[in-house]
């Protein structure tokens, strides 16, 4: 197994002289300023390893990493992408990926509020955790909620993008996520935090930026953060521990970073559930604050090293390669705390608990080629790029408890099973994959177009726990990509257009265990997208408009239901309009959110009896829309709202389980001054300001369980940079 011993945390570097001016001219800015600005790694130029500049109002990128492409700027990618910034997860009190999302209208968390593992919905289609990367690499993020303390960038691209980066685990078909972590600028930084949260969750964490040798070569950031108390679920208490370290190197033509991270997150004395429903007369929301297995407990820990190059032969031509390494553990009550077969009056007499014990390690990597140049007048951005993920997994069988009678409204305490005791190995995944990209320019690069083509290849090996290979998989299939973006009235509006093909691996027959070709593992599966859409860049504002439309193959059964053949010829089409808007409308307000309208539609179900019906979990409207406003006559006090909105959804096949539409409002307010000469910013924040109890979401396609909202939270907060 890969172990690794987390780089020190290094507070010696926090002790590095600085320039008391320096700091006095970082702090100060325009009277409408209520947070510091965000550290720039280089000069935002558009060059695919050089991150993208904030847009105006600081809270939106100008680009983001469009996977083996490297970092592109919005107007010229032809997908819906946003690229959310550390000031935006600093002054929101940011601390999950979920936090973060909770800002885009296309996005939807998945998981109860409060629980240890996050999953999401983008366009319809389930994405979790595995489907989130890192620098354009799966497999490396840590596991659980992952800190942000580390992160300079959270970017949501929307749409299948196994022809940018490879297939992620999961396959993520409405879309994938990914972290860019956060280097050294060139100002030198050290900066702290204290804040509390709703419960007494304590925190504090330490930023220290430092750039030395010749021309600041040479970087180093250091990020480390401890919090613990109570929470805002009765009984439970947390405590979460992290520290990354990032060394960076930019020379005129070799740029090379390694980071490391170490991450362990443990609670007791509780876990919220998700709730399975046996009726179709819903019982109403319970409070989030209720403790549903006040005995639960369990422990995330990850780690992590990840080395990077890119170097640059001569003006158009680069050579570029990854490598990653990630080791997670678990154990405890972290899956599966489900409340089952719930009644009208929102008794359950079948629920149980489970105990884990796990691990998984992973090895990511990748390496390519970056050419441009010219041919007859057609410019050209030729990208030849090979990826690989090879993924270990080991856990014990999950011991459950016996099956007890419990309300969600009054819960029966219950006593937790025991963990496994030993973590044999129970699979093995290999995926790699050769794309070719070539993206055209014509017309002075009015008019792009891209086209490439992935070989994917899927092998996995599944074990028991005597070690012996209960099935095996060897697949592979390729997947094509052809986008355009069009520039007829100049560079402040876009028009784009795309087809992508995504690859998942293809699903195995478990149930029933009747079936004819029961176990059966299918080849991988291909989703479509089709997309158009436009962005308008208005100079201190943007909107992007877009329009898509995905397919994926679903499992449907033919034959006698005794004894029934299952194919992958079904299908579930989500088609919808999205609408995203951020920047500065005027001086000293700002927005951000959008709405997204979707139908979605079981297309081809199992003897057709679903067909034409709702898809699970894919609600008609959903809409976001956040606002800061920097109070006139008040320098350095900014005041800001958010509301969130959602309308009902289906949790069954059958559309005869629907939990009712939801909203939610979110507010806060930040001042921003100086203390004996340091930058000092106080924030305040509230997450779901009125209180209310609902049902925000569906858990799974298969079986109707509702996800439930977070209780209100209210977190406070200072940072000062020394």
């Amino acid at each position: 197994m890969l172990r690794m011993t987390p780089v020190a945390l290094a507070l010696s570097v926090a002790l590095l002289p600085q320039s008391a001016n320096a700091q006095v001219a970082a702090a100060e800015g325009s009277a409408g300023e209520a947070t510091l600005t965000a550290v720039k790694v280089s000069a935002g130029t558009d060059s695919p390893t050089e991150l993208p500049s904030p847009y105006a109002g600081g809270q939106v990128a100008k680009g983001a990493r469009l996977g083996a492409l490297g970092n592109q700027n919005v107007m010229d990618t032809p997908f819906n992408i946003t690229s959310y910034t550390a000031e935006l997860i600093e002054n929101q009190h940011a601390r999950s990926i979920a936090d973060v999302v909770a800002n885009d209208p296309s996005v939807r968390f998945t998981t109860s509020g409060g629980h240890m593992y996050e999953n999401f919905r983008i366009r319809g289609f389930d994405v979790n955790q595995n489907d989130v990367s890192i620098d354009g690499m799966f497999g490396l993020v840590p596991s659980g909620h992952v800190p942000l303390e580390f992160v300079e960038r959270v970017e949501v691209f929307k749409g299948p993008s196994a022809l940018f980066g490879g297939m992620a685990p999961s396959g993520a078909v409405g879309g994938t996520i990914n972290l860019s972590p956060k280097r050294a600028g060139d100002a030198p930084l050290t900066r702290v935090s204290v804040g509390v949260q709703s419960g007494s969750q304590l925190s504090t964490s330490v930023d220290v930026g430092r750039r030395f040798g010749e021309r600041k070569a040479w970087g180093l950031r250091v990020n480390a953060a401890y919090s613990d108390g109570d929470t805002t679920l009765d009984g439970q208490s947390k405590k979460r521990e992290f520290v990354s370290a990032a060394l960076d190197y930019r020379g005129n033509a070799l740029k090379a970073s390694l980071d490391t991270y170490y991450s362990k997150e443990s609670f007791k004395g509780g876990t919220p559930a998700m709730f399975w429903f046996a009726t179709t007369a819903i019982p109403k929301a319970p409070d989030p604050s209720i403790n549903p297995f006040p005995a639960a407990y369990g422990e995330l820990e990850s780690k992590a090293l990840i080395a990077r190059a890119d170097y640059e032969f001569r003006r158009g031509l680069a050579a570029f390669a990854g490598v990653g390494l990630m080791h997670h553990d678990f154990a405890g009550f972290i899956n599966g705390t489900h409340i089952r077969s719930i009644n009208a009056a929102g008794i359950s007499k079948t629920s149980f608990t489970s105990g884990q014990r796990g691990y998984n390690e992973n090895l990511a990597s990748e390496a390519g080629l970056r050419a441009s140049f010219d041919t007859a007048g057609v410019g050209h951005e030729l990208v030849l790029h090979a990826s690989g993920l090879s993924q270990e997994s080991g856990a014990g069988s999950s011991i459950s408890s016996p099956a007890f009678t419990t309300s969600i409204y009054s819960p029966t305490f219950q006593a937790m099973p025991s963990l496994p005791a030993t973590t044999p190995k129970t699979s093995e995944t290999d995926l790699s994959s050769l794309a070719l990209m070539d993206t055209l320019s014509f017309l002075e690069d009015r008019l792009r177009l891209t086209i490439g083509l992935r070989n994917q290849q899927i092998k996995t090996t599944n074990y028991n726990a005597a070690g012996a290979v209960t099935a095996r998989y060897d697949k592979s299939a390729v997947t094509p990509a052809v986008t355009i973006v069009a520039k007829p009235w100049g560079p402040a509006v876009s028009l784009y257009a795309n087809y992508v093909e995504g690859l998942s691996k293809g699903d195995t027959v478990t149930t029933p265990t009747t079936a004819t070709n029961y176990l059966h593992v299918f080849a991988p599966y291909k989703t479509e997208q089709k997309e158009a859409g436009v962005k308008w860049n208005a100079g201190s504002f943007a909107h992007t408009a877009s329009l898509f439309e995905i397919t994926r193959p679903m499992m449907v059964a033919t034959g006698s239901s005794a004894a029934p053949t299952l194919s992958d010829d079904g299908e579930k089409r989500i088609r919808g309009l999205e609408w995203n808007t951020f920047g500065e409308l005027a001086r000293g307000l700002r927005l951000l959110g959008g709405a997204t309208y979707t139908q979605g539609v079981q297309t081809k179900t199992a003897y057709g009896l679903n067909d034409g019906k709702v898809a699970v979990g894919a609600p008609r409207w959903q809409g976001n829309l956040g606002s800061e406003w920097d109070v006139p006559g008040l320098p350095g006090l900014t005041l800001s709202g958010r509301l969130i909105a959602t309308t009902n959804q289906y949790l069954d096949a059958a559309n005869t389980i629907r939990i009712p539409g939801w909203g939610q409002v979110d507010a806060g307010a930040r001042y921003a001054t100086m203390m004996d000469g340091r930058r000092l910013v106080l924030r305040l924040n509230v997450i779901n300001l009125f209180d209310r109890h609902y049902y925000a979401g569906s858990f799974s396609d298969t079986t109707p369980i509702a996800t439930l909202g977070l209780a209100r939270s209210v977190s406070a907060s200072a940072t000062m940079d020394f």
